[in-house]
């Protein structure tokens, strides 16, 4: 093999390097917006069953009282 087809290899390589970097910034960008709305869904659904705790225990409280 010449020379200039070893640098030829050498310039895919390095352009294949260069798309995969890409790809794993994007990939990597993707799995932190994933990771905070499940953050946020998670919260949600906390606050949620904090006021179904605390519903249901007015709902007991008025239950007594009658």
């Amino acid at each position: 093999m010449a020379k200039a087809d070893y640098q030829e290899i050498i310039s895919e390589y390095k352009e294949q390097v260069r798309v995969l970097k890409e790809q794993n910034n994007e990939l990597t960008d993707a799995c932190k917006v994933k990771d905070a709305a499940l953050k946020r869904a998670l919260q949600k659904l906390e606050y949620t069953t904090q006021d179904l705790d605390k519903l249901q225990e007015k709902t007991d409280e008025t239950d007594g009282k009658l």
